[in-house]
């Protein structure tokens, strides 16, 4: 997957907040722990990153709901950078006074300052690591250690057509020939291809189409033929 599509899966969760206030109890904290939790011991920022990769279908370096922990399974994996910070990238914060990785966010902009990036159990205006709501917010790089870079798939230009089946390339060349008989003649080549028509070498029907071996072998042989 994209990361497009995990920053659509995120903007969609903005707004979301635990209930009650103060108590870690959320859907994603639920997902992650596999029953519904709450208390101190539960703070959410990380499971809800957690959540929205693996909604996406994009895997992590590990499945943690430790900032710690994830940074240092990106390191191991070659996935954690400190730098160049890119949409999508799960950036990893130090605020002034807290641990030394305290919180984390997905990247949905990069500026001159700093990144903006969607995070779960954060605040508009109270704690910003145990704010216990989703939202977006916009941080200075000096409360950045890194960040993981995900292995997205990148968007694809056209079909890969090396992954398609036997039936589903002879469709797709079905459709090509349909769509490439649709297209005008020439002016300069349109008297010719009245000839042909009219001494019966071909009946002109599609005639921006590709020609197969055989239809040219049988169009010869007719032209030779007169």
């Amino acid at each position: 997957m994209t990361a497009e599509k995990v920053l659509a899966i995120a903007k969609a969760e903005l707004g979301t907040k635990e209930s009650p206030a103060n108590s870690n109890r959320v859907k994603y904290n639920t997902w992650y722990y596999g029953r519904e939790v709450s208390g101190s011991a539960y703070p959410w920022c990380m499971a809800f990153v957690q959540w929205v990769f693996a909604q996406a279908g994009v895997k992590l370096p590990a499945k943690t709901a430790s900032c710690g922990a994830l940074m240092n399974a990106a390191k191991k994996a070659g996935q954690w950078v400190t730098k160049d910070y890119h949409l999508g990238d799960v950036v990893i914060y130090d605020f002034p006074g807290g641990a030394a990785t305290d919180h984390t966010g997905i990247v949905t902009g990069v500026g001159r300052l700093g990144v903006t990036a969607i995070e779960g159990n954060t605040s508009q205006a109270g704690s910003q690591s145990n704010g216990g709501m989703v939202c977006r917010k916009t941080r200075p790089y000096n409360q950045i250690v890194g960040a993981v870079r995900p292995n997205f798939q990148k968007e694809e230009d056209g079909m890969t057509i090396d992954k398609l089946t036997d039936e589903e390339v002879l469709q797709l060349g079905k459709r090509l020939q349909v769509v490439m008989g649709k297209q005008a003649v020439s002016p300069a080549l349109a008297p010719e291809l009245q000839e042909a028509k009219a001494q019966g070498i071909t009946d002109g029907s599609s005639p921006g189409a590709f020609c197969t071996r055989a239809q040219a072998a049988v169009m010869t042989l007719r032209a030779t033929k007169m």
